[in-house]
């Protein structure tokens, strides 16, 4: 057996089972689970009708690098989208089959096992795949804290010592707990950093298309070229249709950024095997191509959001996230104890946030938080808004 198996944690929501495992809900509430980000929006009507039409794609393997088609269709939306450049389809952009998938295997890729105090970056709290990719590849993670009202991450408490062992940074813009978006500062620093340290950045943006405000999430690909890397160097951006179109049984995404990393991450995925089926390929290619279904999803989020925050944020310390779909809520009490007696008595699930975190530097930055996903039906997030404020109206 690989030993590195040894080295993960339990997954967030193995731990939240056994937590709920000997507590009986109150039988006078349904349960309404607002745990887990995933998307439970109808899939929309163009993406359905693509896949009826796409069913000759069965016959036939996926090649790695995808249909032509389909990184065309990419590199439309990451123009209109970003004001970027063309890109060149055939080195810098690559489909994947999910960017959860992609974000563990291009750790897999990258990282130079001849190197046994290699270390892999992680923002904390953090969606627990970069950890594991970084186990699972030989190296080690250190984590870097999110601070303040604004739940950004900070660098300063990694050593010169521990820059020089880094591989590759993990970030995630918007973020997963905090919904918290990189600015022009927050990338230009790390680009000096990555500069100074020859790191690659791996950053995350599942979430870049649902936010609230009239400005859209600025990606890690637009924030290099603002900053004159129109090269991408040791940058690979990931992005997914599962938030954005509400389809993550589809399992799809791209990464894009620098040819020269991703020429790598090819050779690497024509061994692993997991190129999108070709009947995806074709859904993606009409939900890339299409913005109204995005503009009405990102609009039911808001509708979520608009109902559900003040009612929160009246007897809890939370805010309106800058984008995602997550509300991350201080707890007055323990957050499993606070999880566990608000499922107790009124049946509601969300995640204690120190699932989600590590201890690092001095604390467990996820401790005495929630994180509540608004991922349900809007009748359904307002009832549980509302039974959340009469379990914190008890203390």
């Amino acid at each position: 057996m690989n030993p590195d198996l040894n080295r993960l944690h339990p997954y967030p929501f193995e731990r939240l089972r056994a937590l709920f495992a000997s507590v009986k809900p109150s039988e006078d509430h349904t349960f309404i689970s607002l745990s887990i980000g995933e998307p439970k929006h109808a899939a929309p009507a163009v993406v359905l009708s693509a896949l009826a039409m796409a069913n000759h794609g069965l016959g036939n393997y996926p090649t790695t690098r995808g249909m032509p088609g389909l990184r065309e269709a990419i590199n439309r939306w990451l123009m209109r989208r970003y004001g970027l450049p063309s890109l060149d389809v055939e080195r810098q952009i690559l489909p994947v089959a999910g960017t959860r998938e992609a974000l563990f295997a291009i750790a897999q890729a990258l990282i130079d096992r001849t190197r046994p105090d290699a270390l892999v970056v992680c923002p904390n709290p953090f969606y627990q795949i970069y950890e594991g990719a970084a186990f699972m590849a030989g190296a080690s993670p250190i984590y870097a804290n999110i601070e303040g009202e604004r739940g950004a991450v900070v660098y300063r408490d990694i050593t010169e010592e521990q820059w020089l062992r880094v591989q590759m940074v993990y970030v995630c813009s918007p973020g997963n707990p905090t919904g918290a978006v990189m600015d022009v500062n927050d990338w230009r620093e790390l680009f000096a950093l990555s500069d100074r340290y020859g790191f690659t950045i791996v950053s995350d943006e599942c979430y870049s298309e649902i936010y609230f405000g009239d400005k859209a999430p600025l990606g890690g690909l637009e924030a290099a070229a603002l900053l004159g890397r129109g090269d991408f160097a040791r940058l690979i951006a990931f992005t997914s249709l599962s938030k954005r179109s509400s389809v993550p049984g589809m399992r799809s995404g791209f990464v894009a950024g620098d040819a020269s990393l991703l020429d790598v991450f090819a050779l690497y995925r024509t061994y692993h095997g997991t190129a999108l089926s070709p009947v995806f390929q074709e859904a993606s290619i009409a939900a890339w191509d299409d913005e109204a279904h995005v503009i009405e999803n990102r609009e039911q989020y808001r509708a979520k959001f608009e109902a559900v925050t003040p009612r929160i944020a009246a007897c809890l310390k939370t805010r309106l996230p800058d984008a995602a779909f997550y509300l991350w809520v201080q707890t007055p009490i323990d957050d499993e104890e606070f999880a566990r007696r608000l499922y107790a008595a009124y049946n509601v699930a969300v995640l204690p946030g120190s699932y989600l975190g590590r201890w690092a530097h001095g604390i467990n930055p996820g401790q005495k938080h929630v994180r509540i996903a608004l991922v349900a039906t809007i009748d359904e997030c307002q009832e549980a808004a509302a039974r959340i404020a009469a379990f914190a109206s008890s203390f």
